[in-house]
């Protein structure tokens, strides 16, 4: 059980990927959980459309039909839209596993008709927006549940499900709240800490998420040293910022990664790129936001933007929002590019934002 099953390489969305040993254990305890929470039956259809090389398709959508015995059907490309629509409807698929890029994509080009049969539609991989998950519920009549894993936890560490109701017996329990991702699975535990002192933290407070079960990875292939950084006492290091609720609702707040200190104060990129997505045109991936450094403030903010943008007007209309000053990035930092770039899995690739927000940083400096 312990032997190493496979080694995926992590998304290396922030840096330099790598291999994450995961033995069966950790993929059969991941599987199980999941299964126990979605309550999947032998007429469930999984629409198979995340590649295997990332691990929430490899899991979820290869593994866990094969392990718990039920239907899967396949298609090489998640924003081939009308093919996944049609496959979906001639196979009575009842679980669509995908990223909040690939739900906005199917809103936009498939039918009513074609997801009738959708019982569940998870969501991972990265942040389900608020735009993406009304859009979808208004097309399809499907709430989004979102979960949340990583490569090294085999990946999938919470999920939210439909709220249980049983009114003949007056019972009712909660499994989804909007904006949380669920409590965890099975056999996995979390709690929140202090970033720096690793002392652990009350409910409804934020700090670093760590996680422990049977889903923890053995290590990174040939790099002991960076398995040492990420496994402390059991408990993996997500590095993700997150409070967990008075239910036990886990909520993520965004990668520690993706905060900036400006001024001694941490800036949060996420809530200011979704600010900014609101405002231009409801599209939630029109913008991106990222940092550079700065000889005065440690920091700067720099927003990279696709289409036609007002920019003073957007500028403006950050500042109506509420955002405290010091998030409101600087007139001469939003720059238009021709594409955001993206990973394969379908995650934002930071790492190439933040090359191309620094290049074009260094051809404004000569100019």
């Amino acid at each position: 059980m312990d032997d190493t099953a496979t080694v995926i390489f992590s998304s290396g969305s922030t840096g330099t990927p790598k291999g994450v040993m995961l033995s069966h254990r950790n993929i059969i305890a991941d599987i199980g959980g999941i299964f126990q929470v979605l309550n999947t039956g032998k007429n469930d259809v999984v629409m198979g459309i995340l590649p295997f090389f990332h691990s929430f398709g490899f899991s979820c959508t290869l593994c866990l039909p094969l392990g718990v015995g039920m239907g899967v059907v396949y298609h090489s490309n998640p924003l081939d839209a009308r093919t996944v629509g049609e496959m979906a409807h001639k196979f009575k698929a009842t679980i669509l596993m995908g990223t909040p890029t690939f739900l906005s994509t199917y809103t936009k080009k498939c039918s009513k008709e074609q997801f009738a049969g959708i019982k569940y539609a998870v969501v991972g991989a990265e942040k389900l927006t608020r735009l993406v998950a009304e859009s979808f519920y208004e097309k399809f009549g499907i709430i989004p549940l979102e979960g949340y894993g990583a490569t090294e936890l085999s990946p999938v560490v919470s999920l939210c499900i439909p709220d249980y109701i049983n009114e003949k017996e007056r019972v009712k329990q909660v499994g989804y709240k909007e904006g949380k991702v669920g409590h965890p699975i099975p056999n996995v535990a979390v709690k929140t800490v202090d970033p720096d002192t690793f002392r652990e933290l009350p409910a409804n407070v934020e700090g670093m998420l760590l996680v422990k079960g049977a889903n923890v990875m053995k290590g990174y292939l040939n790099r002991e040293d960076k398995t040492r950084e990420v496994i402390r006492d059991g408990w993996y290091i997500t590095g993700d910022i997150a409070s967990i609720d008075d239910d036990g609702f886990i909520c993520i707040t965004d990668r520690l990664s993706r905060f900036s200190k400006i001024g001694g104060e941490m800036v949060p990129h996420v809530k200011i790129e979704e600010t900014i997505n609101e405002i231009i045109s409801g599209d939630d991936r029109a913008a991106v936001v990222t940092a550079l450094a700065d000889e005065k403030k440690g920091e700067k903010l720099v927003v990279l933007y696709t289409g036609n943008v007002d920019t003073e007007d957007l500028y403006t209309k950050l500042g109506a929002r509420g955002l405290p000053n010091l998030w409101i990035p600087k007139k001469d930092n939003f720059h238009k590019i021709d594409a955001i770039p993206y990973l394969g899995s379908g995650k934002l690739d930071l790492k190439k934002v933040k090359e191309k927000a620094a290049e074009i940083d260094r051809v404004k400096d000569k100019g």
